[in-house]
């Protein structure tokens, strides 16, 4: 039976839902996070989970359990942010040699529970985030907004959506990722040296020592074309921040646009789709042997808004006063 009913997770409070055989565990205080994501029929643990996780222990690195959605995503250059109408300048949280903004403040925001409902087919939870001067960012990014979140689980998965609308008199950056930790493994008794990953992938942007764009576009070399050929394993070796064009694959003979893991003992795959303004796919695995991967999508490359190109080659944008902005992931399992 569908259902949603909030529940106290080791002191976290929590909306539990569950349809499709599917079960979520969604932490509305802490930034909306989807801390769990669970396959119940498959035996499939998707996300990085740990049932003893209490607030402080996901508020301590909350880019790093579940699904945290980050406005403001990865680095700005020594927290300069240039809009087209102003120039923000946003605290260095990310010590030298790097010495960047990083990550933005949302996904550690206390949200707004909305609504959380079930019907035949489907158990969905809404939530909200209103930013305005009650928030302590706001003496850096004067930015009125409202962020609204919909997470629906039905036979089709999990699908997500979430909106943001420009509440002020000012123009507002809009550069959203998605921190996506998938759990290593993610069947139950798997192993991590079984996973493969797809990522279909375009050209590569070259990176510094500071982990920002040179404004070099690299050709794909072997390493990158195992993201495509689904050859490679995204655990047990360290991948650190590789930044490439989003593309699309198939799946089912269908056109896809997202990632795909599988655990090739058992043949089951999580498939995570993403909306095509999702431009670019950061892959970075926490050095490899902590028991999950990121493959992380982002509407705009790092430090895009003071990058010296075109917003078609970065992604970034602007939204003017009363403008909308969404973009959808969903997902879902085969196997």
């Amino acid at each position: 039976m569908n259902y949603t009913k909030l529940i106290n997770f080791n002191g976290t409070p929590c909306v539990e839902f569950s349809a499709g055989g599917y079960t979520g565990l969604l932490a509305y205080e802490i930034g909306s996070n989807l801390i769990r994501l669970r396959d119940n029929v498959k035996g499939m643990e998707i996300v990085r989970f740990s049932d003893s996780n209490a607030a402080k222990d996901i508020m301590a690195s909350a880019e790093v359990w579940g699904l945290p959605t980050l406005y403001l995503p990865n680095r700005f250059a020594d927290g300069v942010l240039r809009t087209s109408d102003n120039v923000y300048h946003l605290p260095v949280n990310e010590k030298a040699p790097f010495s960047n903004h990083i990550h933005g403040f949302i996904h550690k925001r206390k949200h707004e529970l909305v609504e959380h409902v079930s019907d035949e087919t489907s158990a969905t939870v809404r939530t909200r985030y209103v930013y305005d001067e009650n928030d302590d960012f706001f003496q850096y990014l004067p930015v009125k907004f409202v962020a609204e979140y919909t997470f629906r689980l039905s036979e089709r998965g999990m699908e997500y959506n979430v909106k943001f609308t420009n509440l002020s008199d000012k123009m507002m950056p809009m550069s959203l990722a998605t921190h996506t930790t998938i759990n290593a493994p993610f069947v139950d008794g798997g192993k991590c040296g079984d996973i493969r990953i797809t990522v279909p992938i375009g050209k590569k942007w070259e990176l510094n020592d500071r982990c920002l764009p040179t404004g070099r576009i690299l050709d794909l070399k072997e390493w990158d074309l195992e993201y495509k050929e689904g050859t490679k394993c995204p655990v047990l070796q360290d991948i650190s921040n590789d930044m490439y064009y989003a593309e699309s694959t198939e799946l089912d003979g269908e056109k896809f646009y997202g990632i795909i893991a599988e655990d090739t003992a058992s043949g089951k795959k999580v498939c995570y789709e993403v909306s095509e303004n999702y431009k670019f796919w950061i892959i970075w695995n926490d050095r490899g042997f902590n028991g999950y991967f990121c493959p992380e999508p982002m509407t705009a490359m790092i430090d895009a808004p003071n990058l010296d190109m075109p917003r078609e080659k970065t992604g970034y944008t602007e939204l003017a006063p009363g403008e909308t902005y969404e973009a959808s992931q969903r997902f879902f399992t085969k196997g």
